[in-house]
């Protein structure tokens, strides 16, 4: 028995979802992106309401910018993560398929601490907690890029602002906590 519709019988779907971003590259790159935007924006419930309920009674630091910059900021580095993911994606069927796919799952455990964070700190109001988390977070993120870099540096490269975000949101988390 041959092949069917030109693939190979042993692909699965794995192998298909795996070369989906070479087969179909702007729908997989909206989807990336859509998903790491919409993904990143559920923090936003435990933000939402740690912002109306305690975030403005906290002494703030004072580098700390006006609530509305946050939005744009957040959804630019999820679009550069998502841009990011589909990079190392893109290569999840090539021949560097086995680094491709542990650089993804390295960043979807990422993923998992950086949506933490919000409910760590927004959610349980917990500005000690949150700050261990986002040392964690920065650790993975280093990690993420690491693994990216593996796979294709343009991946990682776009990394670096996100890191650079993160790295002065630690300040704000520590100053927060010594602050209140």
């Amino acid at each position: 028995m041959g092949p069917a519709n030109g693939r190979n019988a042993h692909e699965g779907l794995p192998g298909r979802i795996a070369g989906l971003a070479r087969r179909r590259p702007l729908a997989s790159l909206a989807l990336t992106i859509l998903t790491c935007v919409g993904v990143g924006a559920s923090g936003a419930v435990f933000t939402t309401t740690g912002l109306e309920s305690w975030y403005g009674t906290l002494t703030s630091p004072s580098l700390a910018p006006p609530n509305w910059v946050f939005g744009p900021v957040w959804t630019t580095l999820f679009v550069l993560m998502g841009i990011a993911a589909w990079l190392v994606w893109r290569e999840a069927a090539g021949p560097r398929s086995r680094a491709a796919r542990v650089a993804i799952a390295i960043f979807a455990g990422h993923y998992v601490v950086n949506l933490a964070w919000s409910g760590v700190f927004f959610g349980a109001q917990w500005i000690a907690g949150g700050l261990v988390v986002i040392v964690v977070l920065w650790l993975a993120i280093l990690a993420t890029m690491y693994a990216f870099d593996r796979v294709d540096r343009r991946a990682a490269l776009l990394l670096v602002p996100y890191l650079a975000w993160v790295s002065f949101a630690t300040y704000l988390n520590y100053a927060f906590w010594t602050l209140n």
